[in-house]
């Protein structure tokens, strides 16, 4: 088939080598423009290479952009990872329309971080949606749906690296596939169900210690490596990335106040939270590096009774 693919990121750059590796026709590629003194895009970096027509417009919604892809006579459009607005007018441009891959069960947790939230919450399964783009934001019907589990301890980027985003990949070229052959059904969402999520970003990643030790321990595993779940030390930031979770079972195991460092070892240290400890295995202050929970409470001079936080 002719695609057009619209993407960015490592996501894009990946369904673009996907399509490529089974010999598709990739007429085009749409990338959203670099911000001043970024490095150049994953995706656009790789269309280039493969000598591949790029088109990078501030507006998708633009003459311009509404040129370019009526001009590829594609079959199929593509979005991997889109953040620029695509409207009815740009998606419907290709012969069969376009499919997006959205990485959440769609209706819930529409929005930009829908990876996060999911694992914030506690939730143990997600998954992926690849669905057909409509003007309401991730709002369109669904052509195909992938589960997967959440486990107790994984992290935002075992999700994604491990399952959502191999996953995604399999299944826009199956959903492509079908499409192509007409054997696809679209099941319109159900509005019942939907809920919509914004960004989960620096102010979102704040640990608040008199929370419950779970919502603290899900937040630093869904914030994990981005946006980096943070607390403060003597009003110095501190990331707290890799950490575990030690619920109280007895009144007795109960030590500290809220935020207060229970212990320090080798490797790890130990903070309190409401109904239990969070003992953080990697942490990263001022100088940006990642170290040790040990290496840091060492360096930053944490002790037992330390109150972070503050």
């Amino acid at each position: 088939m002719r695609v057009a693919i619209i993407g960015q990121q490592d996501f894009g750059k990946a369904v673009l080598e996907a399509f490529l590796g089974r010999k598709d026709d990739v007429a085009g590629v749409f990338c959203a423009p670099e911000k001043p003194g970024a490095k150049i895009d994953p995706t656009r970096a790789t269309a280039e290479a493969r000598g591949l027509p790029v088109f990078q417009f501030a507006s998708l919604r633009s003459p311009e952009a509404h040129d370019a892809i009526k001009k590829l006579d594609a079959d199929l459009g593509v979005m991997a990872y889109v953040l620029q607005f695509a409207p009815d007018t740009f998606v419907k441009s290709p012969r069969l329309g376009t499919i997006q891959y959205h990485p959440s069960l769609l209706p819930r947790y529409r929005g930009p971080s829908s990876i996060n939230w999911p694992i914030i919450r506690g939730d143990v399964k997600t998954g992926l949606t690849i669905f057909r783009p409509t003007e309401g934001l991730d709002e369109g019907p669904v052509v195909l749906q992938k589960e997967c589990e959440i486990g107790p301890d994984e992290t935002l980027g075992d999700v994604y690296f491990n399952k959502l985003s191999p996953m995604g990949v399999a299944a826009v070229l199956e959903a492509a596939d079908l499409v192509f052959a007409g054997k696809h059904r679209e099941t319109a969402q159900d509005e019942s169900r939907a809920s919509y999520e914004g960004w989960c970003r620096d102010a979102e990643a704040r640990i608040h210690w008199a929370h419950h030790v779970d919502w603290v321990y899900n937040l630093i595993r869904g914030c994990n490596p981005a946006p980096g779940a943070w607390t403060t030390f003597q009003g110095q930031k501190v990331g707290i990335f890799d950490a575990r979770k030690h619920p109280f079972r007895r009144f007795k195991d109960v030590v500290g106040k809220m935020g207060e460092v229970s212990a320090v070892t080798e490797t790890s240290f130990k903070v309190t939270a409401q109904g239990g400890l969070v003992g953080v295995l990697r942490a990263r202050g001022a100088d940006g590096k990642k170290v040790s929970g040990g290496e840091f409470a060492r360096s930053a001079g944490l002790t037992a009774g330390t109150i972070l936080g503050d």
